[in-house]
């Protein structure tokens, strides 16, 4: 039986925060006294986080989460993994949890009927139902549920306007989906907003519905947002829909090209990716700026000299500084 060291945790949850700066200088220092690491955005309309750490500091930061009864019904997605998936903590304050331009929704007010990853799972082949995809093209091209609609849309925030391609759908049953199931909570309140009448989301999203349901019927790997680039889901029929972006052989392993004003995420194959030294192409193999492949396609930012601290008003401990600094420098 396998078993992990570290947890990497998924989740959101929409609450009302009043002071975002004061509840982002407390979570930070939270997370840098219990060796969390990860990217944290807070919002006045709540909080969306991935994070790593050893299992029992992550299960701190569970507590502490569920401590606060702004965010006591937040869900975790936990999966095992043998290391740290970020280098760095980043807690950040900005206007939204998702970028978007539903500012407007509020999900705990209006949103889809939520669908555990069994419900959505009985649902999901049924003759008036369609199921839709409101991640990003790269996303979806790397992997998908059989038969899903995908919308041309490079990011969620242009996710209204193609809604109008999908009026012929308002008579059918719309069951959405997205990684984790925080795209999913504005998208659906917004089709119900444009007079679609049977809106579900799956609960948890494509995460919740590989840990729960083993992932059937969903075809390709799914794209995550930390070091592991890409995450298998399907355990029961699984197979690789992306095709390498160089030559067209089936490849599921995602990259960031090397170059990094392209910096695209694209389907690569191992072959491909060695000659072309993490390019996707050969002006952007000659690019003088172009970063050292080392097999991955995964690019994490320099954290030599890193400050955990730097921008905190509340003075901390040196010690604890000097031991965090030279933790993050050396990971």
């Amino acid at each position: 039986m396998e078993t992990h060291t570290h947890s990497i945790l998924l989740y959101y949850c929409y609450a009302d925060i009043e002071d975002t700066e004061a509840y982002r200088e407390e979570h930070h220092l939270f997370c840098i006294e219990n060796n969390i690491r990860g990217r944290i955005i807070i919002s006045s309309e709540g909080l969306n986080g991935t994070v790593s750490g050893l299992k029992e500091d992550c299960e701190k930061y569970m507590a502490y989460i569920h401590s606060d009864p702004r965010f006591a019904k937040t869900e975790f997605k936990v999966e095992g993994h043998d290391k740290h998936a970020f280098a760095k903590i980043h807690v950040r304050v900005k206007p939204e949890i998702v970028h978007s331009s539903l500012r407007h929704i509020n999900p705990n007010i209006k949103t889809g009927k939520h669908l555990e990853p069994e419900e959505f799972k009985k649902l999901k082949d049924q003759e008036d139902v369609v199921i839709l995809d409101v991640r990003s093209n790269y996303e979806h091209e790397l992997g998908h549920f059989k038969n899903a609609i995908t919308l041309d849309i490079d990011n969620f925030r242009d996710f209204p306007e193609k809604v109008k391609e999908l009026e012929h759908l308002k008579n059918k049953k719309v069951l959405t989906y997205c990684t984790g199931g925080i795209k999913c909570e504005k998208a659906s309140a917004f089709l119900l907003e444009q007079g679609f009448e049977d809106v579900y989301q799956l609960h948890g999203g494509i995460i919740k519905y590989g840990l729960e349901a083993g992932g059937e019927d969903f075809e390709g790997k799914c794209y995550v947002f930390d070091n592991r680039i890409a995450v298998d889901v399907n355990k029961v029929n699984p197979k690789v829909i992306s095709k390498c972006h160089v030559c067209g052989t089936a490849s599921d392993r995602m990259v960031n090209c090397a170059n990094p004003t392209c910096n695209e995420h694209l389907a690569i194959c191992e072959k491909c990716g060695w000659e072309l030294e993490g390019a996707c192409s050969d002006e952007c193999k000659e690019h003088p700026d172009k970063r050292i492949y080392d097999g991955t396609g995964y690019y994490q930012k320099q954290s030599n000299g890193y400050n955990p601290y730097k921008g905190l008003q509340r003075k901390p401990n040196k010690e604890k500084i000097k031991q965090a600094v030279h933790e993050q420098a050396n990971s």
